[in-house]
């Protein structure tokens, strides 16, 4: 086969994965602007942002009220998002493109910052209640369900019970974290290219926990 032909094969196949619908909407949560980078409310930013400087995937077209890009990821076409609306509203972007694409609550899967889990642990969840978190919150109310799947995130738990949740959330994580915090990350996209491929037990199964 000469180089020719291989450019051409890899452009047919490039087309034929671009032409497959989208079947999944993979949003990760956080707040948008460079203030808040770094951040542990950031967390589901970060994990794309990262899958996105491994991978070469673009999230980088405004729509939905969200930098969007699509792509592959467990074997399927997904929609990858990027809510641009600020956190309590993060349930705007993925009810317009779930709507749009046809997509049920089942098959959008969040990646979102977890305050009850020590920093670098994930929880794979296929439903369940926001647990105070208000991204889930707002995404829960706009798509009328409980009924999909998140991959929680842990950023640690407030350093005393008296310390504003606000001003924990909303700092950055401490240089002696950032290994962590950046292996959780890049397994909760594995965690989530699992739930596509393989479902919430199987990516629970092999996820949940500390990632270090």
């Amino acid at each position: 086969m000469s180089i020719f032909d291989i450019f051409k094969k890899l452009d047919e196949e490039k087309a034929a994965k671009a032409s497959q619908p989208i079947e999944w909407i993979v949003v990760g949560l956080g707040n948008p602007g460079a203030k808040y980078d770094n951040t542990r409310h950031n967390a589901g930013f970060r994990a794309l942002e990262g899958y996105c400087a491994r991978s070469g995937q673009k999230i980088d077209r405004m729509k939905f009220k969200a930098l969007a890009g699509e792509g592959m990821l467990g074997g399927k076409r997904v929609l990858f998002l990027k809510p641009q609306t600020f956190m309590n509203l993060s349930g705007e972007a993925v009810r317009d493109a779930a709507a749009f694409y046809k997509i049920p609550p089942e098959r959008v899967i969040v990646l979102s910052d977890d305050v009850s889990l020590d920093v670098g642990t994930l929880r794979v969840r296929p439903k369940g209640s926001a647990g105070g978190q208000n991204g889930l919150k707002n995404i829960i109310y706009h798509l009328g369900s409980e009924d999909f799947p998140r991959v929680k995130i842990g950023v640690g738990k407030k350093p005393r019970p008296d310390y504003d949740l606000a001003a924990w959330v909303l700092g950055k994580f401490p240089q002696e974290e950032q290994k962590a915090i950046d292996k959780a990350c890049e397994d909760a996209v594995s965690a989530a290219a699992c739930i596509i491929e393989k479902g919430c037990a199987a990516a629970a199964q092999n996820f949940n926990g500390k990632r270090i």
